[in-house]
């Protein structure tokens, strides 16, 4: 899955005020519009800019490619359980048969069964997986997912989040996006 960033639109990556990424995915990205506004509301600072100005009769500026928030902003400890948060914890892969096509979730014990739709009872599936298992449990069909379902916390979902990166990296991002990955020997 990947998120379309469109380079002629100029976006700016939006950092918190520690200079890392609001989010990883969605990549958190202002349209250039926004970033100029939140510099003229004195609500960011400019990082790095592009080689692209902008001009009005009495001013001239070169866009923000990467702005850093002047106040931070606490990450959230527990991600909203979501269909797409849900999807982001299973990296977007059927748990039974590992395809990115046709998602939907299922419950491990179904709701017919008295089963909940909570983190530690729904995984990702396949359309095919999903109709094929039913309203069995897994111990009845024998399927069983490649991961036990789980809650994640914000941190899994960033990492999760850094395999999907978006169609377009600014150069000027890159330092900022991937500063806590592991370095290659």
């Amino acid at each position: 899955m990947t998120i379309h960033v469109s380079p002629d639109a100029h976006p700016a990556l939006v950092l918190n005020a520690d200079y890392r990424p609001l989010s990883y995915y969605p990549l958190s990205l202002w349209s250039w519009q926004d970033a100029v506004k939140a510099v003229f509301l004195d609500r960011v600072n400019i990082v790095s800019e592009y080689d692209f100005q902008v001009r009005s009769p009495r001013f001239e500026m070169r866009l923000p490619s990467v702005v850093s928030l002047k106040h931070y902003i606490k990450p959230s400890r527990n991600p909203a359980f979501t269909r797409f948060n849900v999807f982001l914890r299973d990296r977007f892969q059927c748990q039974y048969c590992g395809s990115p096509d046709d998602l939907t979730f299922d419950h491990l014990v179904p709701r017919s069964r008295g089963g909940q739709t909570t983190w530690d009872n729904v995984v990702t599936a396949c359309s095919p997986c999903n109709l094929r298992k039913g309203n069995k449990a897994c111990q009845d069909i024998g399927m069983w997912p490649t991961q036990p379902p789980f809650e994640p916390t914000v941190h899994d979902l960033h990492n999760n989040g850094r395999q999907f990166p978006p169609n377009y990296l600014h150069e000027s991002w890159l330092d900022y996006l991937y500063w806590d990955a592991e370095l290659e020997p």
